[in-house]
């Protein structure tokens, strides 16, 4: 019950200053904080908090007491006193609070302050409990102040030697905030009148609390207030904290630009060897591209120099079988003509015994002839199987061309490594430093020798490209023999004509969408419109996406024109052109016309020389034996 009386008393003082001459008050209270927000105007935007500094003073208290009711008992009373007792101990409890002198500087009193900011709060209630004197607790009065919105960091209640004093010393944070808020403190009590000029001008303070913010003269006042002030804060003026704070941050900004010019040079050394990197890079992939470039070039004229090559075989083959087929007619006219005679006479019958010896000597010629029409053939076989083994070979040759770029590029970016690191050690080397000189030595016959096995390489791999370009070439040639050779030949293995259309999805499409009298002209106007864009070369519907980590083209199934087809003709129909305009892309980008390539029907795939060539002399077997059975 007692704790009650004692939080409802607390209450009760703080809620007094609220009623008091609320008219004038607000006067003055509006008139002192446009005041205030105009002093603190300047000090408000420093965002950065003041840094603790050591405070002057002598030994004294506990720096961090927030004592409750309990805590404040005085256990030397062990009697109760009497109402009066009471008032008598709390007026003589009252702080001391003298003028001290005023600083021998140019700084005004006024403009002094206790820092870290503090407040002072006096006249709080005491109490009688048990025999003991108690007052409020520092958390307690804390909590009071916050409501406020004062926001203090901690509240000393101050006891004397005997009890407890009705003082306590309110702390505010350290930086301008903390400022803020003890002005806001001192304006807040001073606008009720219950400011330090009120408390000194008053005799009788009646019950009423009174508060302000520390300043000069409580620093050097006499009793327990000065002491603790003098304990736990120093003495600074608003432009003596500015400087300082100025000072910081120019030490602050003088870190920082020394910074920022030493990250500025790194970057600017950054920026060099980024650009000597990128220029060597890009000179390596300039020397790539034209190393690839002559290589594709002399594969083209390799292969090219094959067809050649195969295509005169070949004509000279059929040359030779058209002439044995002809002198084979001719000896079964023959044959047939003595036949006839062989009745008529004795003399006759001679004539024809001669005839015949003479058509079996020719026979016998004949004979001659197929075994040598046959070794022909095996010398064909012999020069399939040898453009197979080129081609294998040439095969194993590229990718020795490749390893050999791959190891001349190592070659290359290690000699520039060598190179990077003896000029960094011919910058560092010095008279005396013998390890330095030796360091620079080896790595100098180091460079030396990778010099001289880049050397090797860039030769090695010229000589390969050479053999693979006549390798290519011969091949290139005996494929364009075959595809003159199967222009009047069908089979398995035969001549496609890539990229012409196919009309049979159109005669599909065309009979599901109009009737079977005008289906068949619908459809050759389809498939002849559609012909006629695909060859058109402006027209490149086309994308390109990864397909195997590799970059693959494909039709572009957005494209409005093929959109259009696919919605009015069905996916038959948009397949067939999608498969004619790849074919043309690949095999005749620039003219957008068919050509005819060498195609193995039975596998739906290009064929091969081989295939071609094995399919012709099989062709050739069978025809010969046929031809034997029915002679």
């Amino acid at each position: 019950m007692e704790d009650n009386v004692e939080e409802d008393s607390y209450s009760r003082d703080i809620g007094m200053k609220d009623d008091i001459d609320m008219d004038s008050a607000e006067e003055i209270q509006n008139e002192e904080v446009s005041e205030l927000d105009q002093v603190t105007a300047n000090w408000i935007p420093m965002e950065h908090n003041l840094e603790e500094e050591p405070c002057s003073g002598d030994t004294g208290i506990k720096a961090d007491i927030d004592l409750t009711s309990e805590e404040m008992l005085y256990a030397d009373h062990e009697t109760k006193v009497s109402e009066a007792d009471l008032v008598s101990a709390v007026r003589g409890s009252e702080p001391e609070i003298d003028m001290a002198p005023a600083p021998q500087t140019e700084e005004k009193v006024d403009d002094i302050y206790v820092w870290p900011w503090m407040g002072i709060v006096v006249n709080l209630p005491i109490e009688l409990k048990d025999g003991k004197y108690v007052g409020s607790s520092g958390s307690k009065l804390k909590h009071d102040l916050t409501k406020h919105g004062f926001n203090p960091v901690k509240v000393r209640p101050l006891w004397n030697c005997k009890c407890y004093s009705g003082t306590a010393i309110v702390e505010f944070k350290k930086d301008w905030n903390g400022f803020y808020n003890a002005i806001s403190f001192d304006k807040y009590f001073e606008a009720d009148r219950l400011g330090k000029s009120d408390w000194r001008a008053r005799i009788d303070h009646g019950s009423q609390i009174y508060g302000w913010v520390a300043q000069y003269d409580d620093y050097h006042g006499k009793g327990i207030l000065g002491e603790n002030l003098r304990k736990f804060g120093d003495l600074k003026t608003i432009s003596g904290i500015e400087i300082e704070d100025k000072r910081k941050t120019n030490a602050l900004m003088s870190d920082l630009s020394n910074v920022i010019e030493v990250k500025d040079k790194n970057i600017e050394e950054m920026k060099c060897k980024v650009e000597e990197t990128s220029s060597a890079l890009y000179k390596e992939i300039g020397e790539k591209e034209k190393l690839v470039d002559a290589y594709n070039e002399e594969i083209r004229k390799m292969q090219m120099g094959t067809q050649i090559h195969l295509k005169k075989i070949l004509l000279d083959h059929e040359k030779r079988k058209s002439d044995l087929e002809t002198q084979k007619k001719e000896l079964e006219f023959h044959a047939l003509e003595l036949q006839k005679r062989h009745a008529q006479s004795e003399s006759e019958r001679r004539k024809l015994s001669e005839e015949k010896e003479k058509v079996s000597r020719q026979n016998d010629a004949l004979q001659m002839a197929t075994i040598a029409q046959k070794k022909a053939d095996e010398n064909v076989m012999r020069v399939v199987e040898s453009h197979k083994l080129a081609k294998e070979d040439l095969h194993k040759r590229i990718i020795n061309l490749e390893k050999e770029l791959e190891a001349k590029q190592a070659v290359e970016l290690e000699i520039e490594q060598l190179r990077g690191s003896l000029k960094v050690m011919n910058l560092i080397e010095t008279e005396e430093d013998v390890d330095a000189q030796t360091k620079i030595k080896l790595m100098s016959e180091k460079l030396e020798e990778k010099e001289g096995e880049l050397q090797y390489l860039n030769e090695t791999q010229a000589a390969l490209i050479v053999k693979e370009w006549e390798s290519n070439n011969e091949l290139v040639n005996a494929r364009k023999e075959l595809i003159k050779g199967f222009e009047e030949i069908e089979g398995d293995v035969g001549l496609k004509k890539m990229g012409d259309l196919d009309m049979k999805p159109f005669q599909a499409a065309c009979k599901r969408k109009y009737h079977d009298e005008i289906a068949d002209d619908k459809a050759v106007e389809l498939c002849s419109l559609w012909d006629n864009r695909i060859r058109n070369p402006k027209w490149q519907p086309f994308k390109t996406v990864i397909v195997n980590g590799e970059a693959k083209e494909i039709a572009d199934a957005e494209d409005k024109k093929l959109k259009y087809l696919k919605n009015e003709f069905g996916n038959e129909a948009y397949d067939a052109v999608a498969t004619a305009l790849l074919e043309l892309n690949e095999y005749n980008a620039s003219g957008r016309y068919p050509v005819p390539e060498l195609w193995n029907f039975k596998e739906d795939r290009r064929a091969t020389v081989k295939e071609g060539a094995m399919f012709i002399f099989e062709k050739w077997v069978k025809k010969k034996k046929k031809k034997r059975l029915t002679w």
